[in-house]
């Protein structure tokens, strides 16, 4: 698995250079032919490559993970891959090669592969545009789907993630001469201003909502009163009412000069991982990881949003952080502890021999689940 891991990692990944996603699919496709004696299917959408693997007709079994990353290439040189002291690091190891490795070994070890997909994207760091629909596609119908994010501090399962809502917030204004007659502008810049304002307005710390607005352009010249100007909105809450409730709020927006217009771009993401739809799923590999003879499992509600939260959303039973255990996603200190990965990987193996032969005795408590059963 450390030499699997090693060859991922040294091929570099990130999102916006579909080239090299290109090159990752080969290898990543490679290492699962080994591992599995099988082609899988190369599905590329608008320049981006993922890759699918089905066995034995309708997929009842999901594993899902992604091979993209954030560095870009080049970032080998400052962050070479290295194994000391049983710690891994190197770009894009913990978030997801790891991940990535440890659902082809899992799947490997199956007697029987009946009903499992196994799904690769390559574009889950920019929002899974180009692979929603197929993420969507491959787990309706599914009795499980098994994420393999990283796990949360310490080992927890990711078992409540937050939604997230993405905008652009779009100003249009009038140019004119700075120093002249700046009377005759409609300045955009100022009116980005209040409207950065009024979102930053909208959370709700009590309920756990934020709204930030992050990366800000206006104007083009010094001398210039700005047309146009854009504020991006980064939009996380733990339940779907909140993110309505936002949403509603930002397409309320209003200029506040005359003269000025203002264009929301964006919405609603992902749904919230709420913890109805892992908590079946998490019983079980509680049970499982005893069975094995693992440390008891612990489970987090974490900020950051999964392609977990797309198919949690369907209500499609979904268990999320099942990847490596360590820490610094997209970080300088991105790691991973290799005592942890044959555990880890032997609790997927379980988890997905387990659904496969039996289903989740568990999921009779389950309303996602039993929603799920409901729709397909």
């Amino acid at each position: 698995m450390l030499e699997d891991i090693e060859t991922l990692v040294r091929c570099e990944s990130p999102s916006s250079d579909h080239a090299a996603v290109a090159r990752s699919a080969d290898v990543v496709a490679a290492l699962g032919r080994r591992l599995l004696g099988v082609e899988p299917e190369r599905i590329v959408t608008d320049g981006v490559t993922h890759l699918r693997w089905r066995f034995g007709g309708d997929p009842r079994v999901l594993l899902l993970g992604h091979h993209d990353t954030v560095w870009p290439v080049g970032a080998l040189e400052t962050h070479p891959f290295d194994v000391t002291d049983g710690v891994l690091r190197g770009p894009g190891c913990f978030d997801m090669k790891a991940g990535v490795v440890m659902a082809l070994h899992a799947a490997a070890a199956q007697p029987d592969r009946s009903g499992l997909s196994i799904l690769i994207t390559g574009d889950e760091e920019v929002g899974s545009p180009t692979s929603r629909a197929l993420i969507e596609e491959e787990a309706w119908g599914c009795e499980a789907v098994f994420v393999l994010e990283a796990s949360a501090d310490g080992g927890a399962l990711k078992c409540h993630r937050k939604g997230t809502s993405l905008y652009w917030i779009e100003v249009d204004g009038r140019a004119a001469h700075a120093g002249l007659e700046p009377e005759k502008g409609r300045n955009a810049g100022i009116e980005i201003a209040h409207q950065i304002l009024a979102v930053s307005q909208l959370g709700n710390a009590e309920r756990g909502t934020t709204v930030v607005p992050t990366a800000l352009t206006a104007g083009t010249t010094m001398n210039t009163v700005p047309a146009a100007a854009r504020v991006s909105v980064d939009v996380r809450a733990w339940d779907k009412a909140e993110q309505e409730r936002v949403d509603a709020a930002i397409r309320e927006l209003r200029p506040v000069l005359d003269g000025t217009q203002v264009r929301i771009v964006g919405g609603i993401n992902r749904a919230p991982l709420e913890t109805e739809s892992s908590q079946a799923l998490f019983d079980l590999a509680c049970v499982l990881a005893k069975e094995l003879g693992l440390a008891p499992l612990t489970s987090a509600a974490v900020g950051g949003a999964s392609d977990g939260n797309f198919t949690a959303g369907m209500g499609i039973p979904t268990l999320d952080g099942l990847g490596a255990v360590g820490g610094g996603a997209h970080a300088d200190h991105e790691h991973v502890l290799v005592e942890e990965l044959p555990r880890r990987t032997a609790l997927l193996t379980e988890l997905v021999k387990t659904v496969l032969a039996q289903g989740n005795p568990y999921a009779a408590t389950n309303s996602a689940g039993d929603s799920g059963a409901a729709q397909r």
